[in-house]
């Protein structure tokens, strides 16, 4: 349930915030809140998803599907939270940079990357690997409640132990339904 439910919030908080798409020579799509190329055109309201453009592939998937699968189970973690996280946070984006610095697949902040000793939040494995870890630490600090762990790995601990339970911010209610 929580995969279908992080792949219908996945885009929506980003066409929300004021979004651009690029498509390079080499046909791949850039998505970024914070243009830095002229060539970037704005996106209306409504999701990528939703328009259209914006479809993965079972491609953008499987390429990751093994090592998920692998690092997951190792940790003791559904691959299909793994998966829904990863769709979630960059939509199987290896490259992917949000506007706060999070990078890679699982969007790890570069202390949080650092803390987990992550060397290059790009390369997927070790993203993959540095995010499931944080991930079993999350659901292990809040034993039997996926939805804090998954709201802590969105909006960070500090904001889930403060409000009591999930934090009452748009993005992270959306994230964790």
């Amino acid at each position: 349930m929580l995969v279908a439910m992080a792949v219908s919030l996945c885009w929506g908080p980003l066409a929300e915030a004021g979004s651009y798409r690029l498509v390079d020579s080499n046909g791949v799509v850039h998505l970024t809140n914070a243009p830095t190329d002229p060539r970037y055109r704005g996106l209306p309201a409504a999701s990528g998803s939703a328009t259209g453009w914006l479809r993965l592939s079972e491609t953008s998937r499987n390429m990751y599907s093994a090592q998920i699968r692998e690092i997951a189970l190792r940790h003791g973690v559904d691959p299909a939270l793994v998966e829904a996280v990863i769709r979630a946070e960059s939509a199987f984006n290896a490259s992917a940079v949000s506007r706060t610095g999070a990078r890679g697949l699982m969007q790890l902040m570069p202390k949080t990357a650092v803390a987990l000793g992550v060397r290059d939040s790009f390369n997927p494995r070790e993203n993959i690997e540095g995010g499931v870890r944080h991930l079993r630490y999350l659901l292990d600090r809040y034993p039997g409640n996926v939805p804090l762990a998954v709201a802590a790995y969105n909006a960070g601990e500090a904001a889930v132990d403060a409000h009591r339970g999930i934090p009452p911010y748009p993005e992270t209610q959306q994230y964790v339904q």
